[in-house]
Order: structure tokens, then C-alpha cells, then sequence
């Protein structure tokens, strides 16, 4: 049999422009879907600032009966927007999602059926099924990803770093921007440092699948040739390399889990000091404290997908 020449593994940008079309099809869904997330960022970046407000009112005079009712109001009212924008948002994507998942798997089981005989003698059934079933997965995970987890961090991180830089001054801004950009540098490095592992483990469970259902649909067979102890063998090798590539992707995954606590911890660490610094000089209130350590925190939840998303 001719040797199996090996394409290039396309990159995500390219497999994008390639889903894309499909997506341009829904393109009101999609619009509409973007509206919903970024009304869910306005929300979201209002709760620390109402907040803030809330504990300079209460600091100022903390008596029950003078109790801001209405920023009450107002922080139960953006918690709760927060939540619902973004399941209104899921609800009217899931549409794009699940159809061109379908248009995507559809169009590679017409593919498979076009092959040739030799691929279809030479069949590896397990194999191709599980790498279908995980491209079906893949595809909303990329496109659910990119669109609304990369667009929407830049405006939330736009609208940050203003609010700094008009409420107190440049340096606040500054200190967020750097940690933001070391956190996803060092996602990055790591996870194309751990890619290796991550598809290793994949290919591993290709492996195994593979063997495990062709041994299955030829049961027959090898109850005739009395192969049993030869197949599990086989099975049990593909299964040794499955074990081995995730124990090290768990691990490497918890390089990066550490990584990326420990630059949030110094980039807090900053940003509160230069804040405790500022109410000790009296430029600053116990609200502003609270609204520095909330905008980083909120910040770093979406970038936590970025090492999961970028491996796949």
C-alpha cells in the first residue's frame, strides 16, 4: 500500500473563514445575538460601578433607614440583565450553532461515501466515526468562541480601561492592559506548549475507538480464528497511550491553571495597592477600592476559556 502523504493542519483562522459562509447565512440571528451580548457587557460592567456606589453611600452614612433602596434596585437589576441578555443570546444562536454543525458533518459523511474502494477495504470505522462526532462538537465550540467570547472581551476591555483612565488616571488602565496581555501571552505559550499532549490524547482515543468497534463488527472473525487475547491486547496498547497523553495533559493544564492565577494575583496586587494608596491620600473612596479588584476579576473569567478553546 503507497504511503500516506500528510496534509497540513489548518489553522484556526482558516477553518473560520472556511465556517463562515455557513454562518453568513444567519446573519440577522447572528446581529440579533451580538446585540444581546453586548447590552450583557454594559450590564455586566455596571454591576461593580452601582456597587461602588452603594458602599460610598452606606460608608458615608451606614444607617438602615438611609439605605440606597434604589442602587439596591439598580445592582439586582444589571445581575440579573447579565444573566438573561446572555441566555436570550444562546436561545436565539442555538439556531446557527446546531444547523451548521449539521451542514458541516453532513457535507463530510457525503465525503466519506466518496472515497475509494481501497479507503472503504481498508476501513478504520471506530476511528472515523469518533473524529466526526468530536468535528461536530468542535464547530459550534469555535464558533460560539470566537464570536462571542473574543468581540465582546475587546469592548468590555474598551470600556474598562476608559472608565479608569476618565475616573482616576492612566496608570490604573495601564496596570490592567498589562496583566490582560501577560495572561493571554502566557496562555498561548503554554498551550501550544501542551497542544502536543491534548492531541496526542485525541489520537490515542481515535485509536482505541477505532480498534474496539472494527474488532466488534468482526466478532465473527475473530471467534473463528480465536484472536480474542491478540485484541485486547491491541485494545489495551491503545488504551496504555490514551492514559499516558491525558495524565500529561492534566498535568500541563495545571501549569497553566497556576500561570494564569498568579498574574491575576500580581495584577490585583498592583491595582489595589495603587488604590489603597489613593484612599489613604483621600483621592480615592473604599467604593473605588471595590470597583478596581471587581473590573480584573471580571475581566479574566472570559479569558479563562482561551486555554481550553485554543486546544481544541
Amino acid at each position: 500500500m503507497a504511503a500516506q502523504t500528510s496534509t497540513p493542519r489548518p489553522d484556526t483562522w482558516t477553518v473560520i473563514r472556511r465556517l463562515w459562509p455557513e454562518v453568513w447565512n444567519y446573519r440577522g440571528r447572528v446581529g440579533l445575538a451580538l446585540l444581546l451580548l453586548v447590552a450583557a457587557k454594559l450590564a455586566n460592567v455596571g454591576v461593580p460601578i452601582v456597587m461602588k456606589d452603594m458602599i460610598d453611600a452606606l460608608d458615608l452614612a451606614p444607617r438602615p433607614a438611609l439605605i440606597p433602596v434604589l442602587l439596591l434596585v439598580a445592582y439586582g437589576a444589571l445581575r440579573l440583565s447579565t444573566s438573561l441578555f446572555q441566555e436570550l443570546r444562546q436561545i436565539v444562536f442555538a439556531r446557527v450553532l446546531a444547523r451548521t454543525s449539521r451542514n458541516i458533518t453532513l457535507r463530510v459523511f457525503e465525503h466519506l461515501h466518496s472515497l475509494s474502494l481501497r479507503f472503504h477495504l481498508d476501513r478504520r470505522t471506530g476511528g472515523v466515526a469518533r473524529d466526526v462526532e468530536r468535528g461536530m462538537s468542535a464547530t459550534a465550540d469555535l464558533l460560539d468562541w470566537t464570536i462571542y467570547t473574543i468581540l465582546p472581551t475587546l469592548l468590555e476591555v474598551t470600556l474598562v480601561c476608559t472608565i479608569l483612565i476618565v475616573r482616576f488616571d492612566w496608570t490604573f488602565a495601564v496596570i490592567t492592559l498589562g496583566t490582560l496581555a501577560a495572561y493571554i501571552a502566557f496562555t498561548f505559550s503554554i498551550t501550544e506548549w501542551r497542544m502536543r499532549y491534548y492531541r496526542a490524547a485525541n489520537a490515542a482515543d481515535t485509536e482505541a475507538n477505532e480498534r474496539a468497534v472494527d474488532s466488534l463488527l468482526n466478532y465473527e472473525t475473530v471467534k473463528y480464528f480465536g484472536t480474542e487475547e491478540h485484541e485486547f491486547s491491541r485494545y489495551d496498547r491503545s488504551l496504555v497511550k490514551h492514559e499516558e497523553a491525558t495524565v500529561r495533559s492534566l498535568k500541563t493544564l495545571a501549569v497553566l491553571n497556576v500561570g494564569q492565577a498568579a498574574i491575576i494575583a500580581l495584577g490585583l496586587t498592583l491595582l489595589l495597592w495603587r488604590a489603597a494608596d489613593g484612599v489613604v491620600a483621600g483621592t480615592m473612596t473604599l467604593g473605588d477600592f471595590v470597583l478596581v479588584n471587581a473590573f480584573l476579576i471580571q475581566l479574566a473569567v472570559p479569558l479563562n476559556y482561551l486555554g481550553m478553546s485554543t486546544a481544541r
